[in-house]
């Protein structure tokens, strides 16, 4: 296999195609067309990482943007499959489980192109979640499962995905941590910047809808983060929907110090400086556990489930009563200050992307 048309389209997605793309990219004969949908498109969710971590500039932007689940991803459906009748690719990859991650692989099904899916087999077992139906939809099309860890294996196995397209590669955003470390010693701003000294604030992200467009959930959660912000330095970069619902609720934190969103290198070292860090993100649950960093996961369930398993990570949701959302909290940072788990190399060596390029250069069509 020697041409690769690759869907991109949201923060984490640029994180692993930094990985990826410069494992393939650097093999003799080795092409890829990078389409990035647009889905996340302003300057601090997109441009700012594919200049920090070298990505290539996509050959295609698609500007699709905003809008709800079934227009966004019909719109990139339908220019993604202009875009495979062109370039006549030997496979088209995708990432994760966003709404451009199912777009690419069902335009590529439909035209008999094979998917490749980079971190195949999560499960949260939420089908609540529009990511739970990408992600299922997505590995049921794909041609060559690439898991991150074998509880991901194991979850495909179940759905009697296993035998010779599926591979245990690791995770490559693990990856790109080991790689863009010593980067952010060098250039990252964040948190000396804020006057803030490791191992004494918290980090928190919100995103996810079913936290942000669900006022009481949200006013619990804040309410929680003001009372942890009695005790430490508390930390959040916002992202654009979270914004947004704290305008219309009129919710104006005093101890929880809201940033605009951060490059990946300032996001960085925020992470590996925290006391703990609280979030609803997937992505993120992982990057604190490669900085050996505790996490407090605001959600009923995740999909990575072996950092619960390891200790490392902590399930609150936010659908709790306020009281215990703060107890909590707290007692999770009091308890992972005093009593840290074992680390374990969870998400491989640090090699996923080449094992990925090596599976796929010298598989055939």
């Amino acid at each position: 296999m020697r041409k690769i048309v690759t869907i991109v389209g949201a923060r984490p997605q640029f994180i692993k195609a930094a990985a990826f793309s410069r494992a393939w990219r650097s093999r003799p004969g080795c092409s890829e067309c990078l389409i990035h949908t647009g889905q996340h498109y302003d300057e601090n969710m997109s441009d700012v990482f594919f200049r920090e971590l070298s990505i290539p500039t996509p050959e295609i932007t698609l500007g699709v943007g905003s809008g709800s689940h079934g227009v966004q991803t019909g719109r990139m459906l339908a220019a993604i499959e202009e875009v495979l009748q062109a370039e006549r690719p030997d496979a088209l990859l995708v990432y994760g489980d966003t709404n451009s991650t199912l777009a690419g692989a069902l335009a590529a099904a439909k035209l008999q192109v094979p998917v490749a899916h980079i971190e195949a087999g999560l499960r949260s077992f939420n089908r609540a979640m529009p990511e739970e139906t990408n992600r299922v939809l997505t590995d049921h099309v794909s041609d060559w499962l690439l898991a991150p860890t074998e509880t991901a294996v194991a979850n495909l196995r179940r759905e009697g995905l296993d035998g010779r397209h599926v591979h245990h590669v690791g995770d490559v955003m693990y990856d790109i941590a080991l790689l863009a470390a010593p980067l952010a010693d060098r250039l990252a701003t964040f948190p000396a910047a804020l006057g803030l000294r490791p191992r004494e604030y918290l980090l928190v992200t919100v995103h996810r809808a079913e936290n942000t467009d669900d006022p009481r959930r949200l006013r619990t959660v804040f309410t929680a983060l003001e009372e942890a912000g009695r005790r430490w330095p508390v930390v959040m970069p916002v992202h654009p929907r979270t914004r947004k619902a704290l305008a219309t609720l009129d919710l104006i934190p005093k101890k929880v110090q809201l940033l605009d969103p951060v490059g990946y290198l300032d996001m960085l070292n925020l992470t590996r400086g925290a006391r703990m860090v609280m979030t609803d993100s997937g992505g993120l649950q992982k990057e604190a556990y490669f900085h050996r960093v505790p996490c407090l996961t605001l959600r009923e369930e995740t999909e990575w489930t072996e950092l619960v398993e390891a200790g490392w990570n902590q399930l609150l949701s936010p659908a709790v009563a306020l009281k215990d959302l703060c107890e909590g909290m707290l007692l999770a940072i009091d308890e992972k200050e005093h009593n840290r788990p074992t680390w374990r190399p969870l998400y491989g060596e640090g090699h996923a992307a080449v094992l990925c390029a090596d599976l796929l250069q010298t598989a055939e069509r």
